[in-house]
């Protein structure tokens, strides 16, 4: 069977569960003039978030890109002006919702000096002052790659700094727009020096064509880099013009994989078939606390 002919697996099918309780949040989300990542990314898991473990993951800063990833679904383009109003409707609708942790990305703002990070600050300290008791994981792009844009955000102390790394060194300039390997290694790198006492994470989605050794050494850059949280999820290809997927990793791969990143010493991983970056995220932010 050709590589174009993939089949997917059994593991890889799920029940979707529209539930009014989803379906009351969808509207909401859409009076509010909100966008999240879980719905514009074509997540496998947004109804076990949402509905069941009050998670969600907003993308802030508009829904149109400045970068092409080759694996996004979400919409390139030119992006519209800045909206100073969507940091207290993020709060808002935290706070209806009624979430226990709360994961805020973000498009690409390459046409931005700060690369958004202003955005993102204010929308880190609106959710906080509505919600005390809400976590706060955040998931910027690389912010240009700006010392400075990472601080305005570290600045406001968020639970998770989390960065993609995406995937392994070698596919990373065919599969990623702008961003490089070694630029999200020092990002990551940076966040930790800024803040010790805040746990970072990195996500990498695999089935792109890197071998089992290419995600170990993934692994050691990471954990070179002091990132502490790692997920590892299979890639779906989201249309017909976007890369498509090479090998689709087994659960007993997953596991393996997971085994072995334990072992590398991260102190949590989220590794099988639907797992995305914000996958169980409420369980990684306490998991971080405690091992703090």
């Amino acid at each position: 069977m050709s590589i174009s002919n993939l089949r997917k697996p059994e593991w890889l099918k799920i029940k979707l569960n529209t539930n009014e309780q989803y379906t009351g949040l969808k509207k909401m989300m859409r009076e509010k003039k909100l966008h999240t990542v879980c719905e514009e990314a074509r997540c496998p898991n947004i109804h076990e978030c949402w509905a069941v473990r009050k998670t969600a993951t907003f993308m802030i800063l508009g829904s149109v890109c400045t970068r092409a990833c080759r694996f996004c679904a979400v919409q390139t383009g030119l992006p519209s002006e800045l909206d100073w109003e969507e940091p207290e409707r993020v709060a808002e609708s935290v706070e209806q919702m009624g979430l226990k942790h709360v994961v805020i990305t973000a498009v690409a703002r390459d046409d931005l000096k700060d690369g958004g990070a202003e955005v993102f600050a204010e929308t880190v300290k609106a959710v906080r002052r509505r919600n005390p008791f809400c976590t706060i994981e955040v998931l910027p792009s690389d912010l240009n790659g700006e010392y400075d844009n990472l601080k305005i955000l570290m600045d406001t102390r968020p639970d998770i700094l989390n960065h993609n790394i995406e995937t392994v060194k070698r596919l990373s300039p065919q599969v990623r727009a702008r961003a490089t390997y070694e630029r999200s290694l020092e990002f990551l790198r940076r966040g930790k020096l800024m803040n010790a006492t805040i746990p970072t994470k990195s996500s990498i989605m695999i089935g792109l064509g890197e071998t089992k050794e290419e995600i170990i050494e993934t692994m050691d850059d990471l954990r070179a880099n002091n990132v502490e949280i790692i997920t590892i999820g299979q890639y779906l290809q989201p249309t017909k013009r976007h890369l498509k997927v090479q090998k689709y990793w087994s659960p007993e791969e997953f596991e393996e994989l997971k085994n072995i990143a334990l072992s590398k010493g991260f102190s949590h991983c989220e590794a099988g078939p639907l797992v995305r970056s914000s996958y169980h995220a409420d369980e990684q932010v306490r998991a971080a606390k405690a091992n703090a």
